[in-house]
């Protein structure tokens, strides 16, 4: 990547003309930017503790440069993808046509300190800057004709994944086991279901009923989706060790290190928690306060590729388990695990939800992630599904003048 040739402040605030200062070759110069969203229908209605759903919203960026290639960066929302498509074409598009698309640690530096930085350094903002690193990243290794995996230096074999696509909280404790059963019978043997009731006893009879139908030899963890509070936790933890639950995830509000930290501290369970956490700077400090031990880094939340790789490798240093949020639904994800120097296995979240919404779809065997091998980050929209799903009114293009 082009070496910034001038910081105009101490704090290494780059100025709009640095551009002039970083170009790679012409063929890697951004000439326009593309924003949209598709709003993919799910196979059926679904809930957890803070959101019920019938469509899973994938905002897009499409980033074109000088020799016709386009790189890809992707989210994935509730709600609002108009939020994320209007903070790079109103505010992040000025400060990148015209640059090189290789300088992808200079453009993430550029884009965190331009003044959006002070009203979303966490949030919309800072997932907008993901999406741009994304598509730079699918940019970079389609230009090294590789996979990103292999261009990150990640294995080559098969990711093992834990299924999220069923466990969901408007289940009846019967259709709950049932689905759970289903996903077994298909091969699955790491499964998660949802808790957050408004009554934790019910939490624990639908926990213990799911035990005891999935049996010993299936690894089984929840997601109370920040709901809970320290007390009710604390009631919830002597069942959720009774039913050897690998982890517990989000059991409280994202931003409540200490509460996480007294949890951890009370029981040999695991605490997971990472997809509401946006920097490198919170988990760093978690991973401090020993406030979990499993961490849910999601590359759409932090920003992208680039911020993701740098909370894994402080993580994995640590000893501890990186089992990414796939907001992506795991298309960036199956290139990023496994790419840091760790001893624990790595481990992605399957969700099958936005499959049919890309030209690369992710292939999952026996409950393991095939890793992609086309050039780049397995980003690239299908036309087809361009046209089915995409959302009126949200997105649009900007051009190099």
């Amino acid at each position: 990547m082009p070496v910034e040739k001038a910081i105009p402040s101490a704090l290494g605030i780059l100025s709009p003309d640095i551009r002039d200062l970083q170009r790679g070759d012409e063929g890697s110069v951004i000439v326009s930017i593309e924003t949209y969203a598709l709003a993919v229908p799910l196979a059926r209605p679904i809930a957890d503790a803070t959101a019920a759903m019938t469509h899973w919203t994938v905002p897009v960026v499409e980033i074109r440069t000088a020799d016709g290639r386009v790189g890809t960066g992707i989210s994935g929302v509730h709600c609002a993808p108009e939020l994320l498509t209007d903070a790079i074409s109103n505010y992040y598009a000025d400060a990148l046509l015209g640059t090189a698309s290789d300088d992808v640690l200079g453009t993430w530096k550029r884009l965190y300190w331009l003044p959006t930085h002070w009203i979303g350094r966490a949030g919309v903002v800072h997932m907008a800057l993901a999406m741009v690193d994304i598509a730079l990243w699918d940019l970079a290794a389609q230009r090294a004709a590789v996979p990103l995996w292999r261009m990150l230096g990640g294995s080559s074999g098969a990711i093992e994944a834990y299924n999220t696509d069923g466990g969901w909280l408007n289940f009846s404790e019967a259709d709950l086991v049932r689905d759970l059963q289903s996903l077994i019978d298909r091969g699955w043997r790491r499964v998660k279901i949802k808790v957050g009731k408004s009554d934790w006893r019910e939490d624990a009879r639908r926990v213990r009923a799911v035990r005891r139908a999935i049996g010993d030899d299936v690894t089984l963890m929840c997601d109370a989706n920040q709901r809970w509070d320290l007390a009710t936790a604390s009631r919830m933890l002597p069942v959720l060790e009774e039913a050897r639950m690998d982890w517990v995830e989000e059991p409280l509000h994202a931003d409540d290190l200490d509460g996480h930290a007294r949890l951890q501290r009370a029981t040999t369970l695991d605490i997971a928690a990472g997809e509401s956490i946006y920097s490198y700077q919170q988990f760093t400090g978690f991973i401090a306060a020993d406030a979990f031990r499993v961490v849910q880094v999601d590359a759409t939340r932090v920003g992208g590729v680039t911020e993701w790789l740098q909370v894994a490798a402080h993580a994995a240093a640590r000893g501890l388990r990186i089992a990414p949020h796939a907001g992506d639904m795991m298309q960036v994800h199956q290139h990023l695990v496994g790419t840091v120097l760790s001893e624990v296995p790595a481990l992605v979240e399957y969700i099958p939800w936005t499959r049919e919404a890309f030209v690369e779809r992710s292939i999952v065997r026996e409950g393991h992630v095939e890793r992609p091998q086309a050039p780049g980050a397995s980003t690239a929209i299908d036309p087809a599904a361009r046209e089915r799903w995409q959302v009126p009114g949200v997105g649009g293009t900007r051009t190099k003048d």
